[in-house]
């Protein structure tokens, strides 16, 4: 595998841009691009916020606190899981107890 930088053209809000990313990663930046265009897009559809500058600082807010909102949901089912970890040890526990005192 070539592990050197390989250049990307990415197209946001009509507008070529090239960069240069670790070879294999050329999808993922793809991907990510046509992401980050979809959600100017939209925000550029909606009329509020005028100037190609303020579209971008809009969506990226957008875009971290979507990835903030995930990264706390999947915190709380991290939470949950161990909360269901340590009560099924419990009850086990309490299980085992039983056992040994009703043969």
């Amino acid at each position: 595998m070539n592990d050197e930088a390989q250049p990307v053209v990415l197209h946001i809000l009509g507008k070529e841009y090239r960069v240069v990313c670790p070879s294999g990663e050329e999808e993922a930046l793809l991907t990510a691009a046509r992401y980050l265009n979809k959600k100017m897009e939209e925000i550029k559809a909606g009329g509020k916020i005028i100037g190609v500058e303020r579209v971008a600082v809009m969506s990226a807010l957008n875009i971290a606190h979507e990835l903030l909102r995930e990264q706390s949901k999947k915190e709380g089912e991290r939470e949950l899981n161990k909360r269901i970890q340590t009560l099924r040890h419990k009850v086990e526990a309490v299980l085992e107890e039983c056992r040994q005192v009703d043969p």
